[in-house]
């Protein structure tokens, strides 16, 4: 049954499962179908977008109103967004910003470039939990497209299980899904702050011991020291466009 983080009288946070797409694929229902059900409503709207692989909070607005207000709040970078990532490959950086603009590239995907006309930017950590297997906490910037995925790919460490941006040296039988989860969201609303945490719940890897205990180290993660953001970035130079996948 579809999980319910959070639920006020103008929106609701729900723990979007891996695989569900956020629309309908021919006879599939896509997960605003699946909150509505569940919820019982005729409206539901998604502030804020994930990609189908990745799990985890995504925010819909009950009202056309509330749906308005949450995504100026997006647009105005109120809304702070917490990724887990894992992956088994050593990164070209443990820790920092990744920043650059990002074009398309083969089979539909993009690519991170070196230029900074409008670019995407991740702050992140990183570390080993069990052999080759490392875990990244990651908190987006901005809000483009595949951003993580391609953040990521750009380090060296493509996420482990993701068949778009790998490929990974483990076998299938550990990565049993695309490890990549929206942990976190902080958001203020109509004078008061949210903030809720969804913790991974599918996936062999999320339920390691060792990445559990690390993952009791990173929480909550709005309270870890985030590496610094770009001057561009904090005086709003820098488009930001956060109702995008992640």
């Amino acid at each position: 049954m579809l999980k319910v983080l959070l639920e006020q009288e103008c929106f609701v946070v729900i723990d979007k499962p891996a695989g569900v797409g956020m629309h309908q694929e021919g006879d599939t229902p896509g997960i605003v179908t699946l909150a509505k059900q569940r919820l019982g409503l005729t409206e539901l709207y998604p502030v804020h977008r994930l990609d189908k692989v990745t799990s985890g909070a995504l925010l819909l607005a009950r009202t056309g109103a509330a749906n308005s207000e949450l995504s100026a709040a997006f647009r105005r970078r109120q809304v702070e967004k917490y990724y887990l990532a894992l992956t088994d490959r050593r990164p070209s950086k443990k820790q920092g910003l990744i920043v650059g603009d990002m074009e398309r590239s083969r089979r539909s995907t993009w690519k991170l470039v070196q230029s900074q006309t409008n670019p995407a930017v991740t702050q992140f950590f990183s570390g080993s939990y069990q052999g080759p297997l490392r875990w990244f906490l990651m908190k987006p910037a901005t809000g483009k497209t595949h951003q993580i995925r391609v953040a990521m790919k750009s380090l060296g460490s493509p996420i482990l299980g993701d068949q778009l941006y790998g490929p990974t040296d483990v076998d299938q039988a550990v990565a049993d899904r695309t490890y990549l989860h929206a942990w976190g969201l902080r958001f203020p609303f109509r004078g008061q702050l949210f903030e809720v945490l969804a913790p991974p719940e599918s996936g062999l890897q999320f339920q390691n011991l060792a990445f559990q205990q690390k993952l009791a180290e990173l929480t909550p993660p709005w309270a870890q020291p985030w590496p610094t953001l770009p001057a561009s970035l904090r005086s709003g130079s820098v488009d930001v466009e956060f109702p995008k996948d992640a």
